[in-house]
This record gives C-alpha cells, structure tokens and sequence, in this order.
C-alpha cells in the first residue's frame, strides 16, 4: 500500500501538508489544484466511476493517453467517487472534514441537490475553504447559464480588443478564461487559508472577554468571465470618464508606442527563417520615454529622439505607424541574430517569436529547469513545463504525470478513513466507486 503523503515524501514544497480535494472538470479548477500540487499540497482528484474527468478525453493522444491530462494533473492522485449516490455523498462528506481545501466546478445548484452545499460541508468541517467555479458565479440574473471559457473569454471584454481593425475579432488558442481562473483560485485560496490560519486575531476587549473562537473557513465564489475581466484593468474607467471603448488595435498598444510585433530580414542560407522562407517575428516594446531614447541609439537612429513626430509618448501614439514604418525598414535589413546582437546590450527589448521547437532549445529556459523530463509509466521518458515560479527555499517539484483513473483509491480511503480493501470492493459492487 502506498504511504499517505507519498508523492510529496521529499517535503520540497511551501504547501506540504495541505490537503485539497479536486471535484472540477476540464481546466479551471484543475489549474487551481495544479498549482497547490506543484508546490507540495496532497491534491485528491475525485472522478466519476468509470468515466473520469472529461478532460481525459482532450487530444493530442501519446499511447492513446490525454497529454492534456498527464500535464494538467501531475502531482495529483486520483479517486472514483459517485456523487449522485448517498453513499457517495456521505463519503465526500468524511474526506471534506479531513481536507483544507476542497474545489468544485458544478452549476449553482448540483452540489446543494447532493447535499454537499456549504452549509454540509462547512458544518462537517468548520475549518474547510470551498473554491467554486462557474461560467458566471453563484449570483445574478446569468447564475444558472452554462458556461465555457470561450464565453467568459468574449463576454470579458477581452475578445473584443484583439485582432485588427480589418479583421474578425480572435479567440485566444488556449484555454485562458480557465487557466486565468485557475489562478485566481490557487491565489484565492491561499488568502483564505492565511485568513483561516495566520491573521491576527482581534484583540480581547478591555471588559476582559474571552478571545474569539478560531475562524471559520469561508467559500469562494469564482466565475470564468471576472478574472479575464479583471485582468483588463482600466478599460470600464477609460468608457465611463472618456467615452472610449476599447476597439481591435492589432498588435499595436493603444496607450503607448512603440509596442507590436516587427519581422526582420531573412538569413542567407534560410536556416533561421519563418515556415514561409522569410524572416522571423520578434516582439519590441519601448513604451516608455527612456526606452524609446535607448532603442533609437541602439539603433544608430539617434536623430529620431529629436524628430517632432516622435518626442513624446502622445506624439509617437499619433504617428504610430510613421514609427512602425521607421521600425519595420530598419529591422527588414538586418536578420533576427544580427537584429538581438545589436539591440539588446545596449539597452533594446526585443525578443522573438517563438514555437514550441525554438522554447525546448533555449539556453534560458533549460538554465531555469522550466522544461523538465519525467519517467511515466504509460508515456516513458516526457518532458513538460517546470515549476513555476522559483522558491528559493521550498522549490516545490514534480512528482509524477497525471494518474489513472482511481489510481490511488486505496491508499487514499484507506489513509482518510481506514476503509479496508474488503470495505472498497463492496462500494464499487454498489457503484459508490
């Protein structure tokens, strides 16, 4: 039998000892639990008999496994459980009042149905922080819609400022209301377990009152559509005192300039250029005034500091594509390595754009362990993103992939609530697991 605690034995992580129950699907809330697992949380990821998280069956396949699943769920073991059986209920119940934190991505509704609401939980366990997820929250008019990242993604605001004027507008090609929840949900959690556990108390009054009684756990009610939302910080201020919506821009910074994506000159050879022959995208940014003066030196272009159009950030912003024009020429007579060799060490930021080929051959990201390589059963030797970001301390690490199904079901009942191997055979005769 596997020992309790046994993918985080090496004590590498801040959160070792948290213990974190995982009832969400697809990506959100998995984000969240993925987060707390790297840096050493017990993460529990309770399935469905016989079917799983939904986001096993996410493609591309290696070995006909999810690599969705065994990256999004490393670190985590993996139980079946029937919520929609009482018996099922009356478990979770048990290991919510062992747990810190449990994690949840149903409809408003479906978990007071089962009865396993806050009142239930928090009743069996005063101490536990319950993290919510929905495509609109607990609250307001759109509560009982479904909802998928996609829609949180357009009805954000944030949809509707990329891709050019002449365009459509563009979705993002992954998953970021999600991700973008999933670690507001990590962050969140974390504040309420600081709230739980570390906040001062208040102090006695001075008619010599007992001290107040330990606090409470709380819930969190997290949507999909508010942490993008968030994320787009100014943009309802800018409409309500100017009047200005934000409208598609490309890859120009509607606030500042010079700030887009520019192409420089193909190599001779072609051996460093784009799919299409051509010289390859970097990304230049020189948004402030000291930055701007920087890449004009850098670029032997002193006289554009000078140059009226481009004094100031206001004067840049309304030549932007005078700039743009003065960039691209400079930049299309030189290649991507002649173009960082002489822009960076004097002070230029730039950078290229880079595929998933150019990132696992990158000196910096190698240096910084960002891409490791793991061991796993059903896909042997597998690299995959490192632990970010980087603990001084308690780095935190990772353990395994993403398990299989029920994977862990008897180290886990049998470590939370002593159930014996006779004791699971039985439930699963029942369809409880």
């Amino acid at each position: 039998m596997e020992p309790d605690n046994a993918n985080h034995a090496t004590g590498k992580g801040p959160l070792t000892g948290l213990r974190v129950l995982d009832l969400s699907m697809i990506v959100a809330g998995g984000t969240a639990s993925s987060l707390l697992a790297d840096f050493g949380a017990e993460v529990v990821k309770v399935e469905r008999p016989g079917a799983g998280d939904p986001l096993r069956n996410w493609g591309p396949f290696a070995n006909g496994v999810s690599l969705w699943w065994k990256v999004h769920s490393r670190n985590k073991k993996s139980v079946t459980l029937n919520l929609s059986h009482p018996e099922g209920q009356a478990i979770l119940k048990d290991l919510a009042a062992r747990a810190d934190v449990l994690i949840e991505g149903f409809r408003p509704g479906v978990m007071e149905r089962w009865n396993l609401g806050p009142d239930q939980l928090l009743q069996a366990n005063p101490g536990l922080i319950m993290l919510r997820y929905s495509g609109f929250g607990q609250t307001g008019p759109y509560k009982d819609r479904p909802g998928f990242g996609t829609i949180a993604e357009c009805m954000s605001g944030y949809v509707g400022m990329t891709g050019f004027q002449d365009t459509p507008p563009v979705l993002p090609p992954v998953p970021l209301a999600d991700e973008v929840a999933g670690v507001f949900g990590a962050m969140a959690g974390m504040m309420a377990l600081y709230h739980r556990d570390a906040a001062p108390n208040p102090v006695p009054d001075a008619a010599g009152q007992d001290a107040p009684p330990p606090r409470r756990g709380q819930v969190v009610d997290l949507s999909l559509f508010e942490p993008l939302f968030r994320l787009c910080i100014p943009h309802v201020t800018i409409f309500d005192l100017l009047g200005i919506s934000r409208e598609r821009v490309g890859n120009d910074f509607p606030d500042a300039a010079p700030r887009s994506l520019y192409r420089t000159g193909p190599t001779p050879n072609g051996d460093d250029s784009d799919s299409d022959g051509q010289g390859r995208w970097l990304g230049l940014s020189a948004t402030s005034q000291s930055t701007f003066e920087s890449l004009a030196r850098a670029m032997g272009r002193p006289e554009l500091i000078q140059r009226p159009a481009f004094a100031d950030n206001a004067a840049r912003l309304e030549n932007r594509q005078e700039l743009n024009d003065e960039l691209n020429d400079w930049l299309s007579q030189r290649t991507l390595q002649e173009t960082l060799d002489q822009l960076i060490p004097a002070g230029g930021v730039v950078g290229p754009v880079y595929t998933a080929a150019q990132i696992v051959q990158d000196p910096h990201y190698l240096a910084r362990e960002d891409i490791i390589e793991i061991d796993d059963p059903e896909l042997g030797p597998t690299r995959m993103l490192g632990i970010v970001p980087k603990f001084s301390d308690t780095p935190g690490a990772v353990e395994h992939a993403g398990p299989t199904i029920g994977q862990h079901n008897a180290p886990i009942y049998a470590a939370w609530l002593g159930l014996t191997q006779p004791d699971l055979t039985a439930l699963s005769q029942r369809g409880v697991i």
